[in-house]
């Protein structure tokens, strides 16, 4: 009788020591995804507070041009919304989606005000504005590199616990899958642009 209260204290014992660790790898793997999506908010920090730069520079030779203008800062004003807006629920994937639509949005916006940039041979030589475009350009790198960290990170986090054993700890205490941020939102966006002249 002894032995047998000492066999099922034992198991209990290996299960609890099981559970914690499980739970400790599982918070270990979830702080690391929400540091990965705070180095992704420095870089849109940093690109959120070029963007007014930028237009400032532009707009004393883009007088006639204000829509292109108010798109870019209409569409910043966007993507800093969404991404507060995943900042306060990291882990809804309908948050995440709407911050990839707005940033891409804003990517956009930007795109355009580059394009109509070169056809403007002064504003494309000022100085300020080849040093801006330079810094964004770097940015917008370092946002990309920022987003496979995170993704790196929700996927060991999503793996580890959504694998059996673990999903039974992960499960019980509220540990849910993480999306995954994504630049394009479906297949049409995938396909390989068609430039005809």
């Amino acid at each position: 009788m002894n032995t047998n209260l000492m066999v099922v204290s034992a198991v209990v014992a290996a299960l609890l020591v099981w559970g914690v660790l499980v739970y400790n790898r599982l918070m270990a793997l979830r702080n690391r995804t929400s540091n990965a999506l705070a180095q992704i908010d420095v870089q849109l920090k940093r690109r959120y507070d070029l963007v007014p730069n930028l237009v400032a520079v532009a707009k004393k030779y883009l007088e006639h041009e204000s829509q292109t203008l108010e798109a870019v800062i209409r569409a910043r004003g966007q993507a800093q919304a969404a991404a507060s807006a995943l900042r306060a629920a990291p882990g809804k994937p309908e948050v995440a989606d709407a911050m990839v639509a707005a940033e891409g949005a804003l990517g956009g916006a930007l795109g355009r005000l580059m394009v109509l940039t070169e056809s403007y041979p002064d504003l494309k030589a000022d100085d300020t504005m080849r040093s801006l475009s330079e810094e964004l350009g770097s940015t917008e790198n370092r946002i990309g590199y920022a987003r496979q960290a995170y993704n790196d990170q929700v996927l060991a986090f999503n793996n580890a616990s959504r694998a059996f054993p673990a999903i039974v700890v992960a499960s019980m205490l509220g540990f849910h899958a993480m999306p995954m941020l994504q630049s394009t939102q479906n297949a049409q966006e995938r396909d390989t642009v068609r430039v005809q002249f």
